[in-house]
């Protein structure tokens, strides 16, 4: 039996918006509430996990994460509602999606 496999993603007006690795790193931002944590354990660089946080915010009508500046509570990240509905709508598109391929998967006849 064949399998049709393909990944999914959103893009917007400046490209891509949101594919699994961003949410995946949406995911870890609010798991870990760190940008660097979160980084690390993708084993991404932070400079890379920031251009990523970037590139979603500017295309996003709300921000998906949003930073406070450390002092004497210390700092953080935290991913908006706008972020947790955005991972939620990923995930939602994404199941939708592999039950199209193996929908369609099964109707190969070679």
């Amino acid at each position: 039996m064949y399998k049709i496999k393909g990944s999914i993603w959103i893009e917007g007006g400046d490209g891509a918006f949101i594919g699994i690795g961003r949410i995946k790193l949406l995911e870890k931002i609010g798991e870990f509430g760190s940008i660097t944590v979160a980084a690390k354990s993708m084993k991404m660089s932070y400079r890379h996990a920031w251009e990523l946080i970037n590139s979603m915010n500017k295309q996003a009508k709300r921000p998906l994460v949003e930073t406070t500046a450390g002092g004497v509570g210390g700092g953080g990240t935290r991913v908006t509602p706008e972020g947790e509905k955005a991972i939620k709508i990923y995930k939602d598109l994404q199941k939708r999606f592999h039950l199209f391929n193996e929908k369609e998967s099964k109707k190969i006849k070679l």
